[in-house]
């Protein structure tokens, strides 16, 4: 079983649909005739890793309102925040500042741009 991201015109994921390998080749003859495009995605992948030990499919799984990067050949979901950097090898967001690595609970300050112990 695959799955397949529906792509809009500027490469964002606004549907994520489950499909036989197979299918392939009937997806592709779809999209030919319907216009609409169509991208595979693995549901085990994450951060640039296939979670169960198999090969990476386009670096993360694809939700929606993530966009697909053919130069990457990734899926990269929305930026959480503007201060927040793309990391290349995974295509993951990353804030500036590194999660604690105590055992308590923060949230995100973009104003100030630092972990917020939650109370």
């Amino acid at each position: 079983m695959s799955h397949f991201a529906k792509l809009d015109e500027n490469n964002v994921v606004i549907f994520v649909t489950v499909g036989r390998q197979e299918d392939d080749g009937k997806e592709a003859e779809l999209c030919a005739r319907t216009g609409e495009r169509y991208v595979q995605t693995s549901y085990n992948t994450h951060g640039g890793l296939h979670l169960l030990g198999g090969t990476p499919l386009r670096k993360n799984y694809a939700g929606i309102g993530y966009t697909y990067d053919e130069t990457r050949d990734a899926f990269i979901p929305p930026q959480p925040f503007p201060s927040w950097l793309l990391n290349d090898e995974t295509c993951l967001w990353e804030p500036p500042v590194p999660y604690p690595t105590d055992d308590n609970y923060y949230t995100w300050d973009e104003e100030t741009t630092a972990w917020i112990e939650a109370s």
